[in-house]
């Protein structure tokens, strides 16, 4: 009898070591645009997209790892990164999240405000297209319209990657439009979707945010301003927590202990 009940108990620890994991959300990618010799947009004033979006890369990050998530950086200086390491660097971290930090540019001066984007291989519109195709020419990739059409293997892996996270990526870039357009006070210029070849090489749901426009006077000067880019990482920040318990919902393990945090809260 107390041979069986060992043979029982040995067995049930077996099973329960053998058990996945839960698949919690805990990894977050953040992408700060362009850098080194790829400046990005620039402002009349002088900003640069590059130096804009790293810092406020820098203080989202800050943001996420004081909540307790893991965050991965695809830059942390000002150096240029090839479409492959930024795409690498987010596949191997097996990130569940990915976000592209931009900010947008146009030839007119009076477009301004937040938007944000997730991958397809179709724009929304021409105005969506003209983004993605500015943006992927950082990567010499794009085709007509803004699509990476110099590598058909690329577009038809982005095509089945884009369908597969294709609910949670339009969920996330909902949340931070939300968040960004209330901190801004500027009326939101909507969540679009567009071909950015960042985007359809990550495995995991993914966005583009433009934070603002560098070529609007009023833009590029609230730009400039330290805590306007703290209101913006903070906002994207709420964005990033409020989709990573939705991502546990659905994966039923919101009953558990969360990745998640309070701040000052003991792990």
């Amino acid at each position: 009898m107390k041979r069986s009940f060992l043979l029982l108990a040995l067995a049930g620890a077996v099973l329960g070591a053998a058990e996945p994991p839960a698949d919690r959300f805990d990894t977050v990618v953040i992408d700060a645009g362009h850098g080194g010799e790829d400046q990005g947009a620039r402002g009349a004033d002088g900003l640069l997209e590059k130096e804009l979006v790293l810092d406020v890369a820098r203080r989202l990050g800050e943001a996420l790892r004081a909540r307790g998530l893991r965050v991965v950086a695809t830059r942390e200086d000002d150096r240029f990164v090839s479409l492959e390491e930024r795409t690498s660097l987010a596949n191997d971290a097996k990130g569940d999240l990915f976000v592209s930090i931009h900010a947008n540019a146009a030839r007119s001066r009076t477009p301004r405000g937040a938007e944000t984007f997730f991958a397809a291989l179709e724009a929304t519109d021409a105005a969506a297209g003209e983004v993605a195709a500015r943006e992927n020419e950082a990567f010499a990739a794009p085709g007509p319209d803004g699509r990476p059409g110099s590598d058909p293997f690329l577009a038809l892996l982005g095509d089945l990657i884009a369908t597969e996270h294709l609910a949670e990526s339009s969920d996330f870039a909902r949340l931070a439009q939300v968040r960004l357009a209330g901190a801004d006070g500027v009326a939101s210029r909507g969540v679009k979707q567009a071909p950015f070849v960042v985007l359809l090489g990550v495995q995991m749901p993914s966005a583009l945010v433009e934070i603002g426009f560098v070529t609007n006077p009023e833009d590029e000067r609230r730009l400039a301003s330290a805590g306007r880019r703290e209101r913006i990482a903070a906002s994207l920040a709420e964005a990033v927590l409020e989709f990573g318990r939705r991502y546990d919902a659905r994966r039923g393990v919101e009953g558990e202990r969360s990745a998640l945090r309070e701040p000052g809260e003991d792990r």
